[in-house]
């Protein structure tokens, strides 16, 4: 999606914004709708009342909250956690950093909306008012006090603490959602700062760009974050703000299925399939947005061994094929994406890639390979990408700018903490299996059409929110955790072995 000198931005997003609900309630088919905004301000009977009166006011004790809706959002929390650019004792930036974590101090609560995600579906699914409530609801999570202890909990707790400020670690949440959570924080009058990862990428991708200097940026993310706009407005609001007058040529590719795959969602990717599976919903030949291109097989570069590309019969005369590892995900993702710049003969070469999706910096090494091979790929002869891209490719990973934010608001309000980083807790969503109107699968994960179908409006306790347990994600999840977010990951260990301790406890 090419925006020439961003003259103008592409309104798919836009109209699809106008899908939320703004009225208290509305009603269809003789059902009562609620708007979740309205419910957490007013209706104290509700599990997601929220006692805006009663907030805590410049607490410094108070965790940070951190939401995601998934796994993703972990590569932000250990930007943050792992942060030393300043220092701790004046609190100015410091280029070479002090020795010490700068948030060592600060408590963190993060959420992964897991049972929900992927978010970047909801728009392709024409469902963004739901997604806006799933928003609203882990908003209420991080503000309020509950959660079950397990999956199998019929009573919430309620000792969680409440936080002073929100990172929506979510390009597509931050995209639909950072602005509505700001006005509803206003008129809830809660003093509460939300900082979202899209200005934070802009930031970072303007970082390698001279003030006059002319180029070409593309950014890889979500379905529901391309069509959001996100990025474009983002862009064309910094560069006026900042007084970059270049010409800037901006991309966009949404990388469907990805974030899924990488969170191990059935959908996307089965470690077990040997043949093309039901129920798939990735590229494929007959995918009305994420089509794999017959012509391009060869382009693409995929790893055809071991399952990793799963077809019927022989490849030539197949007709279903299906991608089942997330490198050839990145591979067809990156491919669709420099065919756009190919096809654009852009005068500059590609210079920056926002990875404009939490999940995709873990697999930073992989994206730096599969550049590397576009830019030596060649046809009879001749480099067919080469012309334009840059040698070195800048990928820009939001997360850095988002701590610098992050520490930059908590200096200039005064909010430090001198608590004990290790004491941060991890949640996660699950189906809840207590309601009798969730439908699920075999695994107990809500299906496609039950997750992406709800009507917004119907507020109930579609899942419940449990803390992080050693049993909570895969071994290759975990493995990953452990291997490409250590810091991160260090705290979640902690915590999902502490957990796991207490729920053991009759």
């Amino acid at each position: 999606m090419h925006l020439p000198l961003l003259k103008k931005t592409i309104g798919f997003g836009c109209a699809l914004l106008s899908l939320q609900c703004s009225d208290a309630w509305r009603r269809e088919e003789g059902a009562v709708f609620h708007d979740i905004r309205d419910v957490m301000l007013r209706d104290k009977n509700s599990y997601f009342y929220l006692d805006a009166a009663a907030y805590p006011r410049h607490d410094r004790t108070l965790p940070i909250g951190v939401f995601d809706s998934g796994t993703g959002g972990l590569t932000v929390l250990d930007a943050i956690v792992r942060l030393d650019a300043f220092n701790n004792d004046d609190h100015r930036p410091d280029e070479d950093g002090d020795g010490r974590r700068d948030f060592q101090s600060e408590r963190f609560i993060y959420l992964g909306d897991q049972a929900n995600m992927p978010y970047g579906e909801y728009a392709a699914e024409n469902n963004l008012s739901l997604l806006i409530e799933h928003i609203f609801k882990d908003l209420q999570f991080l503000l309020g006090n509950r959660y079950y202890p397990t999956a199998q909990s019929r009573i919430p707790a309620v000792d969680k603490s409440p936080v002073k400020a929100v990172v929506i670690a979510c390009n597509t949440a931050t995209a639909y959602g950072k602005e509505e959570i700001e006005r509803f924080l206003k008129r809830a009058d809660l003093p509460v700062k939300v900082i979202g990862v899209i200005d934070a990428g802009v930031t970072g991708a303007l970082d390698c760009f001279a003030p006059s200097a002319d180029g070409t940026i593309a950014v890889m993310a979500t379905p529901g974050t391309v069509a959001s706009n996100g990025y474009p407005r983002a862009l064309q609001a910094q560069m006026a703000a900042l007084g970059y007058h270049g010409c800037i040529q901006l991309f966009q590719q949404p990388g469907f299925g990805l974030a899924g795959a990488i969170d191990g969602a059935g959908e996307f990717i089965s470690l077990q399939a040997v043949r093309p599976r039901a129920g798939y919903q990735g590229p494929s030949f007959t995918h009305p947005q994420a089509r794999i291109d017959s012509v391009l097989l060869h382009r693409y570069g995929f790893d055809w061994t071991g399952h990793r590309m799963l077809y019927h019969g022989e490849l030539s005369r197949t007709s279903a094929l299906q991608i089942n590892s997330i490198d050839n995900y990145i591979a067809h993702n990156l491919c669709s994406l420099l065919e756009q710049v190919r096809k654009a003969r852009v005068r500059h070469p590609l210079k920056v890639l926002i990875l404009g999706c939490t999940h995709y910096p873990f697999y930073l090494k992989e994206f730096k390979a599969r550049l590397a091979y576009f830019y030596n790929y060649q046809e009879q002869g001749e480099y067919l990408y080469r012309p334009y891209m840059a040698e070195t490719i800048h990928l820009v990973d939001p997360s850095i700018h988002t701590a610098w934010e992050l520490y930059e608001y908590l200096r200039a309000e005064q909010l430090f903490n001198a608590g004990d980083q290790s004491a941060s807790e991890f949640y996660l969503s699950v189906a809840n299996q207590d309601n009798p109107e969730v439908q699920c699968d075999e695994a107990g994960n809500f299906t496609w059409r039950y997750k992406y179908g709800r009507r917004a409006g119907a507020i109930q306790e579609y899942v419940k929110i449990v803390p992080f347990s050693q049993s909570s994600f895969s071994i290759e999840i975990y493995d990953r955790l452990k291997k490409t977010i250590p810091a991160a990951f260090e705290l979640i260990d902690r915590f999902s072995k502490e957990n796991s301790k207490r729920s053991r406890i009759p």
